[in-house]
């Protein structure tokens, strides 16, 4: 679990110049970096200072760089990058005020690196399954991001905008309109301070703003008819989300006997292969071949603000129940709309600790 979860910002994260291991924290003051330290100029802040501040950001400067990226992992080496370029870049910020704004700056203009770099795009989206990198957030992980004492109105917003589908319809931009979209319209930037961050003019950013919602427009679904700003602070899912999950999970166990749960076009896909299964006739030979793969066990979580479960598998012969997929619901007018499945066997078993859950699950007596 260390390689997911945030330390204290007074842990180390570079000898030098150098990031050690999967350790995604700040560097302590005494790491020495060889440039002299921080100028000695009116209103900088010192290294403890800046180790301090820079920390406070740690876990909102990932979910920006999830939104961008649409990867957990890619987001990790996003902002592992980040921090190191801010601390060998500290010299140049003057005083605490504009330390949030330099450092989403240099995350964002890392994401565009990243992206230019892997020269992918997504041109259309028939369904989740065309973003093949598209990866799951922990909500307790988000929850190190959201403000404290967020009104329901702003939770509903942040939770519209770390879904699945969001994530995968942002994919459809092009990496600076991405950027316009996430910091005017998910962190309320005006747009002269997005101009001045990607090097532009204001009104390039209002046109790119523009395009950008145009395009969110033609493939946003409309807002779930169960949805209402009196939803739990930040965003989790609802009483009746949790209660159709609880009852998904039984029917799993119990042999996928889900008819009466799902939506009639109901859709499954399983990123990062390209397969996308719509309505339940189709979803019905999946039920079988899961049955035959011996017996499961189920326990109830959250992901990108919607309810979760992950899904452990005990084959036959064998006595201990293991992490084999996380199954990430969307919920509409009390049915389940969609199926995002994850699979263990292709993301690994360290996306299992993210949401603090085991990879092993030993039952007694069964």
């Amino acid at each position: 679990m260390d390689d997911l979860v945030v330390g204290t910002p007074r842990s180390h994260m570079w000898q030098g110049d150098r990031p050690l291991g999967n350790d995604r924290r700040l560097p302590a003051a005494r790491v020495q970096t060889g440039d002299g330290g921080v100028a000695e100029q009116t209103g900088a802040l010192s290294e403890s200072a800046f180790v301090d501040r820079a920390g406070q950001y740690h876990r909102e400067l990932h979910v920006h760089c999830y939104r961008m990226l649409a990867s957990f992992d890619e987001a990790e080496d996003a902002l592992q990058e980040t921090l190191l370029r801010a601390w060998r870049g500290r010299a140049t910020l003057q005083g605490p005020k504009g330390l949030r704004p330099w450092l989403y700056r240099i995350a964002t203009n890392v994401c565009l690196d990243a992206l230019r770099d892997r020269k992918r795009r997504v041109s259309s989206l028939p369904s989740l399954a065309e973003v093949a990198w598209l990866q799951p957030y922990p909500d307790r992980l988000l929850d190190e991001a959201a403000p404290s004492g967020a009104e329901p109105e702003a939770a509903l917003v942040a939770r519209e905008t770390i879904e699945l589908t969001f994530l995968a319809i942002i994919q459809l931009l092009p990496p600076r309109q991405r950027a316009a979209l996430i910091l005017c319209d998910v962190l309320d930037w005006p747009a002269r301070d997005v101009a001045s961050l990607l090097s532009t003019s204001a009104a390039a950013v209002n046109s790119a703003l523009q395009r950008a919602r145009t395009t969110m427009r033609g493939h946003r679904p409309e807002r779930r008819s169960d949805r209402t700003p009196s939803q739990p602070s930040a965003g989790q899912p609802s009483a009746a989300e949790l209660e159709l999950l609880g009852r998904y999970m039984a029917a799993h166990e119990r042999g996928w006997d889900l008819p009466e749960l799902v939506a009639q076009d109901v859709r499954l896909t399983m990123p990062p292969l390209p397969h996308c299964y719509r309505g339940w006739p189709a979803l019905r030979p999946l039920t079988e071949i899961a049955n035959g793969m011996g017996d499961w066990r189920l326990i109830p979580t959250s992901a990108n603000r919607l309810p979760a479960a992950a899904c452990y598998l005990r084959r036959r012969g064998e006595a201990a129940f293991h992490a084999h997929k996380l199954d990430v619901l969307r919920i509409e007018n009390g049915v389940i709309a969609e199926f995002t499945t994850f699979g263990v066997g292709l993301f690994g078993p360290a996306a299992f600790s993210g949401f603090d859950l085991p990879t092993t699950l030993e039952v007694i007596g069964k």
